[in-house]
């Protein structure tokens, strides 16, 4: 009797290096908030590890937008990348609509996710109890498209704030239960936390910077005139503390600019720390400061955005060769998820 041969199961593919992959919205300018939670540690990530860098454009329409604006807001945020220091030379950057894998793979992770789980996503409860127009799917399945951009790219390393840890904890559920169901696939992705505290609203700093707020923020674009401006009229204290006062347990508005001066005048920071607790600090001092090395810091990261939004095509070519590199691994994963699902391409 011939003996039946068994097909070796198929084993799931690991990365030679850690991948690393992050997203950022089309909604508008990028700002300091942008800068320092994102797109510095995203400069620092591409030296180390095989990074996907991508502008989330499926994300930005699962809240109301305007369609005509949204090609300009999608070339704007990638010209924003590249002149903060993303290198497309060791980065890929792409548009998320560009790999059409991503939805795919959100379909097939949406079979293994309970909407009972979605439903308790702290942003989703908020953005549902703010909606003036009713909450739609794609706002619920949000962070099951969150998942599928990670996981396609088999990604370890997920440099978020604290407001997504738990996104990162959902979709470590999702690739799991994937796993156990259909055999292992998925690495679990890990957060990485962005260093540093959070910048807060120049004009309320009990609440996030937010482009969607005039007045709250600094544009990495921004003018040297305006800067000036912003972080003069950026809210304080009356008057300088009393003497022994303890920097940690300063007014939101005076940390705030304390971490701004620790990010970008690190060398000056001593010595406004130490008039604060000596209670001879001068804020409009520190305001002048801090105005001018936000100057000098972002000068060059102006001149190369308005140099790349100047010419569109080159910055399209960027992102079209971007997603051609994406979808190599993108379509690799798919086989493989594909296979396991007892699924089979045309």
């Amino acid at each position: 009797m011939e003996r039946v041969r068994t097909q070796p199961q198929p084993q799931a593919t690991v990365p030679a290096v850690p991948r690393v992959f992050s997203g950022i919205q089309p909604t508008g300018l990028i700002h300091l908030g942008n800068y320092v939670g994102a797109l510095r540690q995203w400069v620092e990530l591409q030296r180390q590890y095989e990074s996907y860098f991508c502008i989330v454009d499926l994300h930005a329409i699962t809240v109301p937008y305007e369609p005509a604006e949204l090609q300009q807001r999608i070339l704007e945020a990638a010209a924003a990348n590249l002149a903060a220091g993303i290198d497309p030379e060791r980065s890929v950057l792409f548009v998320q609509s560009h790999v059409p894998e991503h939805t795919e793979l959100m379909w097939l992770l949406n079979t293994v996710t309970p909407v009972g789980q979605l439903e308790r996503m702290t942003q989703y409860k908020e953005k549902a109890r703010r909606s003036k127009h009713g909450v739609m799917a794609g706002l619920l399945n949000y962070p099951v498209l969150q998942a599928a951009d990670v996981l396609l790219y088999k990604a370890t390393l997920v440099p978020v704030g604290e407001d997504q840890v738990q996104h990162i904890e959902l979709m470590r559920d999702i690739a799991e239960r994937f796993n156990k169901t259909f055999g292992e696939t998925f690495p679990l992705p890990e957060a990485r936390l962005s260093k540093g505290a959070r910048i807060m609203a120049l004009n309320d700093p009990t609440k996030k910077m937010s482009k969607s707020v005039p007045g709250s923020y600094i544009a990495l674009t921004e003018d040297p005139d305006e800067i000036r401006r912003k972080v003069r009229a950026a809210v304080t204290d009356p008057g300088p503390p009393a003497q022994g006062a303890r920097l940690e347990d300063a007014s939101p508005g005076v940390a705030n600019l304390f971490t701004l001066l620790e990010v970008f005048a690190p060398e000056a920071y001593p010595r406004f720390a130490e008039a604060y607790t000596d209670g001879t600090i001068r804020y409009s001092e520190l305001k002048q400061v801090l105005a001018e090395a936000l100057v000098e810091a972002l000068a060059p990261i102006r001149e190369r955005y308005r140099r790349l939004v100047s010419r569109p095509d080159q910055v399209w070519d960027l992102l079209r060769h971007g997603a051609e590199r994406a979808r190599m691994v993108a379509q690799a994963t798919m086989e493989e998820v594909r296979r396991r699902m007892g699924l089979r391409g045309a």
